[in-house]
């Protein structure tokens, strides 16, 4: 196992699209808070909360994961790699750890990074910052946010199998299907997988017309649709012809 989570990990870190969304996720989360951290005024301690809560690392390695593994049928290495590991629920299950692990690493980045660009700026227009208590439990939720989305995206990515079919339909999913659920049934919105447990788990604001889920529920599950999903992807990879 210790050995394909290796394997895995070589070939995320040294393909072109990682490095692409690594920079895009640290781009745009730096510019929203540099835009955010110098344009307005009179801020809060929950605003700066909210603030350094946006890291969009989650989006990114949501969708990586599924890329990662629909890749391996759209260029047609799922056979090498099943030959090479012949324990097909092993090999999705390094995959699963291995973006679980680079979202944290990446997620670890990027939330860094903004919290000190951001701190910066605050400290200089004499605006609220955060203390490292608080900085820290910031820090826990975006690292955790970034894990459960990576192992989503790659169950996703094994069930649906067409990366363009399971890419699109996690956009979907995210900006359409779960904001209409969370307006006109908000207590079934806030345990969406992709918008409404990653909330709960940020914390600091509320769903339309409801409560986010506390903290340790919405973790719990966020993990239960990262392990629903791995368990159908497994069932179909274990009957699922690979050419």
């Amino acid at each position: 196992m210790t050995a394909l989570l290796h394997a895995e990990l070589l070939k995320l870190r040294t393909t072109r699209t990682f490095a692409a969304l690594v920079g895009a996720a640290l781009a745009l989360s730096l510019l929203v808070v540099v835009l955010t951290a110098t344009l307005d005024n009179g801020l809060t301690e929950g605003d700066v909360r909210l603030l350094f809560g946006g890291d969009f690392t989650g989006l990114f390695i949501l969708l990586l994961g599924a890329i990662g593994i629909t890749g391996e049928w759209r260029h047609r290495t799922i056979a090498g790699s099943v030959l090479a590991a012949p324990e097909r629920v092993r090999l999705l299950a390094a995959k699963t750890l291995a973006y679980a692990a680079a979202g944290v690493v990446l997620s670890l980045v990027v939330t860094g990074a903004i919290m000190l660009v951001g701190t910066l700026i605050l400290s200089g227009r004499a605006e609220a910052t955060l203390g490292l208590a608080e900085l820290a439990d910031v820090l826990w939720r975006n690292l955790a946010v970034a894990a459960l989305l990576g192992a989503l995206g790659v169950g996703v990515g094994g069930l649906v199998r067409n990366q363009t079919a399971a890419v699109t339909g996690l956009l979907v999913v995210l900006f359409a299907l779960e904001p209409a659920i969370a307006i006109l049934l908000p207590d079934a919105g806030r345990f969406g997988p992709l918008s409404g447990a990653p909330s709960g788990i940020v914390g600091g604001f509320d769903f339309p017309e409801g409560k986010l889920l506390s903290p340790g529920l919405a973790v719990a599950v966020s993990i239960a649709w990262a392990g629903a999903t791995f368990a159908a992807a497994a069932a179909s990879l274990r009957g699922r012809d690979l050419v």
